[in-house]
């Protein structure tokens, strides 16, 4: 489910809501008594019953990034993967793993939960009739695959066709026609979207300064990846970060953006983290 519109979540359509989850995870009745106590049940376990026929696992991820809104686009606002359509050894695991309270329990935690999710994806994506977005599937090809992954792994590298088409082991004419065919753009145009996305999501990180972000994405200097995100986004790299700190805020605290937001059921699973699109293949 993607958020961050409330939706409601049940053992069945007609069973009517009983219990809602506000921001910040804060639990009450339909007329706002609070549940936080009088429905645990242990770590990270939340119900009212111990014993209940109905068992829910759930996990999201709160951050909202560029990189991922590729991913994002190519899926449906509500994906669901019935038990007979895959087989996932990281639901049990996951199952074991959330109710202990040990050292590094988090890091686990957050492990597991992108592997469930990627498992996910790759089921999804693999049904005959998914509509898998173009670089997805491109990732199969022989020649397109290896320079995706080449890009991804390495955009601060100063690529070009030629040097592509050296790796791939094939002509510059040939990577370009077949790159452009597969994914939909051609290799140098797909690598400064790429770069822009994740100089994007590197700006919203405390401390970053312009030019070890430019670096790190391919850029010799602060005003070249500047003048290269006004060209691509049409606002420069500072306002770019006002305006998503501002953003991330109003997440964090919604109430203080939307006095009535306190009152409203509101569980995000809004964008994955950028380092899982590589991992899906």
């Amino acid at each position: 489910m993607r958020g961050p519109e409330p939706y409601t979540v049940a053992d069945d359509p007609a069973t009517p809501p009983q219990v809602i989850i506000h921001p910040g995870q804060r639990c009450t009745t339909l007329w706002g008594e609070d549940l936080a106590e009088a429905m645990h049940l242990g770590v990270r376990t939340w119900g009212n019953s111990p014993d209940g026929s109905a068992v829910m696992l759930t996990g999201t991820y709160q951050e909202s990034g560029e990189v991922s809104r590729r991913l994002l686009a190519a899926l449906p606002e509500l994906l669901v993967l019935p038990a007979g359509a895959w087989d996932s050894p990281v639901i049990p695991l996951l199952a074991d793993e959330i109710v202990k309270d040990e050292p590094g329990q988090e890091a686990v935690l957050d492990r597991l939960l992108d592997l469930l999710l990627i498992a996910a994806l790759r089921a999804w994506f693999s049904r005959s009739d998914a509509a898998a977005p173009a670089w997805y599937r491109a990732y199969g090809d022989p020649v397109v695959g290896p320079a995706l992954r080449l890009l991804y792994n390495n955009p601060a590298h100063p690529w070009t066709v030629a040097s592509l088409a050296a790796k791939t082991g094939v002509s510059r004419a040939a990577l370009a026609r077949r790159f452009t065919e597969l994914v939909g753009e051609p290799p140098m145009r797909f690598l400064t979207e790429w770069r822009i996305a994740l100089a994007a999501d590197l700006l919203r990180e405390p401390g970053a300064t312009l030019g070890a972000v430019a670096r790190q994405v391919g850029y010799g200097s602060a005003f070249a990846l500047s003048a290269a995100f006004k060209r691509e986004r049409g606002i420069s790299p500072a306002r770019y970060r006002a305006e998503r700190s501002a953003a991330d805020a109003e997440i964090a605290d919604p109430s203080a953006a939307d006095p009535l937001a306190a009152d409203r059921s509101d569980v995000d699973l809004q964008d994955v983290e950028h380092e899982l699109d590589p991992l899906l293949h």
